[in-house]
């Protein structure tokens, strides 16, 4: 087997490479190592990685098709998991470019590629944050979601509507996933749980938005790992009962489908930063702050779906995974 991981230089996908590192698979990673966070963290994960001898690994920019194509006709992947992507709700109203670039340009290269090299299973990233402006929670796949309110939430909506068209006209199975809130070891310093702890630490201010009045359903890295591997066993099929005239929006009469992968219990954000305080016995320094542009007030994920389909759902609490995040923070930064 040949997988062909984008972003593999990022939390998830290096997260990935390790934990199929066991395994008789060629891996050919991709990730252009931007610098939209510490470009020291991306080549320690890549580091780490690199005594995989099945891994293989290529600093290239996803929206150059020229390149991407070259790897494509080199390695001759049977599967593409696509997670490279330029993140971030906020960076988004700084630099709406990026995101065209990476999340519209890039993710067709890749699926464009990967029709033609007719891959057998095609499994992407989108985003908790195409819920946008609904408010009916747990979120649920068969929830539309056609009212976002970051250019970054619309890239991801994009991102499944392009691989329904590509899956309808092509056939290719299309597996999309919607994470919520990934954290854990050599996660990403950019989301809150790392900027959080680090302040923490460092003993600087916390920035609170919404005055603490959030939830969030936060998911452990491994939980999110282990749907993947699952996943790329069982390739999308398409909904032999599906009704053109009642459409369900998370299936398909093509090979396609979405899930959610979310911790199960959302927990105010108020909460989370008590418990960081207990495990580190330090008092967080806190400013409170308004609602940013972006922002959405709570993320609470229906699985049921996911978990039907491969016999599992995110299972880490919440008290285990912050543990062992802490446990690699300090050792990872010696603090």
């Amino acid at each position: 087997m040949k997988i062909l991981i984008t972003g593999s230089s990022g939390f998830i996908g290096s997260s990935l490479v390790r934990a199929l590192n066991d395994q008789s698979i060629e891996i050919i990673g991709i990730d252009n190592h931007c610098d939209y966070y510490d470009v020291s963290l991306k080549e320690a994960r890549l580091k780490s990685n690199q005594k995989n001898k099945s891994f293989t690994h290529y600093q290239l920019d996803i929206s150059d098709f020229d390149a991407m194509k070259e790897i494509f006709d080199q390695h001759q992947p049977n599967i593409v998991v696509h997670l490279a992507a330029q993140v971030g709700v906020r960076y988004s109203l700084k630099n709406p470019h990026a995101y065209v670039k990476s999340n519209l340009v890039g993710f067709n290269n890749i699926i464009e590629l990967s029709n033609n090299h007719r891959v057998k299973n095609f499994i992407y990233a989108s985003s908790s944050s195409v819920y946008g402006q609904n408010a009916t929670v747990p979120y649920s796949t068969s929830h539309n979601v056609d009212h976002p309110i970051s250019l970054y939430a619309a890239t991801k909506k994009s991102n499944e509507l392009v691989a329904h068209t590509y899956s309808h006209l092509y056939s290719i199975p299309t597996t999309g996933l919607r994470f919520f809130t990934v954290y854990g070891p050599w996660g990403r310093p950019d989301m809150a749980p790392f900027l959080f702890l680090k302040s923490i630490l460092e003993k600087k201010i916390i920035n609170i938005n919404n005055n603490g009045n959030h939830k969030r359903a936060f998911t452990y890295i491994d939980d999110i790992i282990e749907a993947i591997k699952r996943l790329i066993e069982i390739p999308a099929q398409a909904n032999t009962e599906w009704d053109p005239n009642s459409p369900l929006p998370n299936s398909s009469s093509s090979p396609w489908v979405i899930y959610n992968i979310g911790g199960s219990d959302p927990i105010d954000l108020m909460d989370f930063i008590t418990m960081l305080e207990q495990k580190t016995k330090i008092t967080a320094n806190k400013r409170f702050l308004p609602i940013q542009p972006g922002d959405v007030l709570i993320t609470d994920a229906d699985c049921s779906d996911l978990e039907k389909t491969i016999n599992f759902s995110p299972k880490t609490s919440l008290d285990r995974g912050v543990t062992n995040f802490i446990e690699w923070y300090r050792d990872y930064y010696k603090i």
